[in-house]
Formats: C-alpha cells, structure tokens, sequence
C-alpha cells in the first residue's frame, strides 16, 4: 500500500512511524512532513491546507489512503475532495468536523442529544458576552468560536481576565474570524482526561485513555498552550469511567450524528472534566490529539493501517483492536517565548543521544533540516516520549531523555505525570 500522511508536526511523526511498523506498507508519502518523519517518509513540497494539489498527488501516485493529521484541512472539507475523487482519506467529513470547526455548532448538538456537558451562553456581540460575564462572575470559561490552534479558550479565575479574553478575541480579532462568536460556559470542577476513539459512523472503539496538559507551567499555571505534554494510561479513568464514556458521550455522540446525516468516521477526540457527578465534555476534537496521539500509539498492539481502512469502510465491528500493557509519556520542549511570540533556527542537539536509551523516541512537532542541523522551526518543538513497564520508571526515562536535548530559551514542564503518581499512591 502506499499512504500520504497530511500534516507536519509531532502528531503526524507519530502516525507516520506507527504507520510505517505495518507490513502493509510500501511507501509512504508526508505533506508537507519534517525531518523527523523522513526517516521513514518521502516528505513532499504541498502544504496541509492545499487540498486541489494533495488530491492530484494522490490520483496521480495511486495513493491507497491518506491520513489527515491537522484539524485545519478537515474543517475545509478534505475527506470530501478526496472521496470526490474516489481515493480514501480517514477522517471526518467537512460538515461533520463542525464539532470541532464550531464550539456553538457542537454546544447544541451536545443539547439536543443530552450529552454531559458544562452550562453555557453564545455570543457575536463584545458587550454582550461582557455584560454576561459581569453577571455570572468568575471563574469562567471563554471559547472563541472556530480554530485557534489550541489557544482559543481562557479558563479565566477573576471577571477582569475574562473580560479581556472577550476583549481580545471579539474586538482585537486576536484568532480572526474563529473569535467573533464566542461561548461563555461554566468552569467546570474536576481532572481533565483525553479519550480518542476509532469510529466507522456507526461502530466507536475507544483508545487508551491520555491525560494532556494545557497550562504552560508547572501545576497547571501559565497561559494555555497547544500542549505541554501527555501521559497514558490515565488512572483517572476505571474501567467503570471509560464504560459510563462509552454510554453516556461517545455512543451517543456517534448515534445523533449518524441521525443527523453526518456520519462520523475517523478519530473522535473528547475532551472531558471527570467531575463528581461524572463525566462532562469540554470540548470535541475531529482527529487524533496532539500530544495525546504520542502516548496512545505506542501502546497499540494492532496494524494501524487495517483500522483506518475498517473506519473508512464502515467494518470497525469485525476488526481487533488490541493494545499492550506499557505506560507512556512525552515531554513536550517548547521555543523560549511560547505561546506568545518565539524566535526559530536554534541548533538542537542531543537528540540521537537521547534516542539511544531502550523505550526512547523524539517525535519532531515544529523543525527543519539546514546545513548545519536539524533547528527549531515552531513553538512546540519536540515530544520526548518514554515506553515503560510502569508511570513512575516511565516519568523518569522521559525527563531523562529530555536532559540530553538542547536547544536555546528551551522550556518544559518538569510535572508531565505528576496527577498520575499523586493518584496511584491514593488509590
């Protein structure tokens, strides 16, 4: 089979490198990929969002799947080019992706098919939300509407912090037209937990559940970021909290959009506060989570490639899907600066190094390959991720890895794992 894999950054090394185990496989391409995926990939010159020329690509390569990594492509309709086409694509349709593309659009859908979620308010107006925000207090949560690239949402502790949220995402156009509408809902109180699942439109097979982390800093302090880093198995998540997950939002999730004429296939991230009343989503993603995704691969025992193509071809019921009993972590190493504004080109060494020790990989998310080296060429960096028998050895492999790697103004959080431990020495 020959694979096209869209995307560039950590993510999409992930997938081309478990993509790439499958006996399957003979060639695969990455658009527009980055050195770390070469290793393994023919990295091309087309961008993730230039859909007329990845569908002409792969026409003209026989390309038998493409993965579609970023949440950009598939809110712009992807899947529906390429199987316009008659080429297979995994992923979403475009009007099925509104579940992420829109936080208003999936807010209601979760209401009309009484999915848990937390209370909320929609807004297209600034002094509207305002007024809104000064009544309920704080804390409280702003979500720009659309696509932010994982920075869109303030968890805002004082009524002055979401003010200037609103502020900034409606008036000073902070994310473009993703923020003109934004949704105001209550701060939910709890642990966060990622649960991706397999889906055929009809069939859901959770993965492993992730825990990620948002805040920049140590102790869930510090601005939101794409993510800082990511650990699987989740403790946080029994047996009995991934059936209540199953029963109470993935199937229903998958059912009301099947209902609805938007059958979902591909990945369905949901993102949820394990509350005291249980589970609650905060937020629906259409694809495979950055850094979730280098933390569930490689605790997969199955071929990747046949359940993507049983996602595609609606036959998930019939295929096995098994996983191992290893812990995963990954540390994410970020430019000095991030989120806000970083400077690229810094050398990176240490990486080979860091690759030498048994159960290490260095997914790549945000470089490029000069003369001199391989340089930083993006806010997160690097994921620095263990295998391991269990979280506590698995913790320290992954911070050991990440001390040999540097690179200048590098930052990470030295806590990856921390709720883990803290929850199994409870427990």
């Amino acid at each position: 089979m020959k694979i096209l894999v869209i995307g560039s950054g950590g993510r999409e090394h992930a997938l081309v490198w478990k993509i790439a185990q499958s006996p399957l496989v003979e060639h695969i391409y990455a658009a527009p990929g980055n050195p770390g995926m070469a290793r393994y990939a023919e990295c091309l010159d087309i961008t993730a969002n230039d859909i007329a020329r990845l569908v002409a690509f792969a026409r003209e390569k026989g390309v038998d799947l493409t993965v579609v990594g970023p949440e950009d492509p598939l809110a712009y309709g992807i899947v529906d080019r390429f199987t316009e086409a008659g080429l297979a694509a995994f992923g979403p349709s475009g009007v099925a992706a509104q579940l992420e593309g829109s936080k208003v659009f999936a807010k209601r859908f979760m209401e009309r098919h009484n999915i848990p979620t937390a209370a909320y308010a929609e807004f297209d107006d600034a002094e509207a939300a305002i007024a809104y925000v000064r009544k309920q207090g704080a804390p409280i949560v702003i979500k720009a509407d659309g696509l932010a690239a994982g920075k869109g949402v303030t968890v805002a502790h004082d009524v002055d912090t979401a003010v200037n949220a609103i502020r900034e995402a409606m008036i000073e156009c902070a994310f473009g037209a993703a923020g003109a509408k934004v949704v105001v809902e209550e701060c939910l109180i709890g642990e966060e937990a990622s649960i991706l699942a397999f889906c055929d439109g009809k069939t859901v097979v959770p993965m492993i559940a992730s825990q990620d982390h948002k805040p920049l800093l140590d102790g869930d302090a510090g601005p939101n970021t794409g993510g800082m880093g990511a650990y699987s198995p989740a403790p946080l998540v029994t047996p009995d909290m991934m059936a209540e997950i199953q029963r109470r939002v993935l199937e229903p999730c998958v059912a009301g959009m099947a209902a609805e004429g938007m059958p979902y296939k591909g990945v369905l991230y949901a993102g949820l506060m394990i509350t005291a009343s249980g589970p609650r989503v905060v937020e629906f993603n259409c694809r495979f989570g950055d850094p979730e995704t280098q933390v569930v691969l490689p605790q997969l025992q199955s071929d990747l490639v046949p359940i993507m193509q049983a996602c595609c071809e609606g036959t998930l019921r019939e295929t096995p899907v098994a996983w191992n009993d290893d812990a995963c972590v990954t540390v994410v190493m970020a430019s000095g600066g991030y989120p806000k504004a970083y400077e690229k080109g810094k050398l990176i060494t240490g990486i080979d190094d860091a690759e030498r020790e048994p159960g290490i990989k260095v997914f790549h998310a945000g470089t490029k390959q000069m003369p001199e080296g391989v340089v930083t060429n993006g806010g997160r960096v690097l994921n620095v991720t263990a295998s391991g028998p269990d979280i506590a050895a698995t913790i320290e492999k992954a911070y050991r890895a990440v001390h040999k790697i540097h690179f200048d103004g590098a930052q990470f959080r030295t806590d990856i794992g921390a709720k883990a431990l803290a929850r199994l020495t409870t427990d």
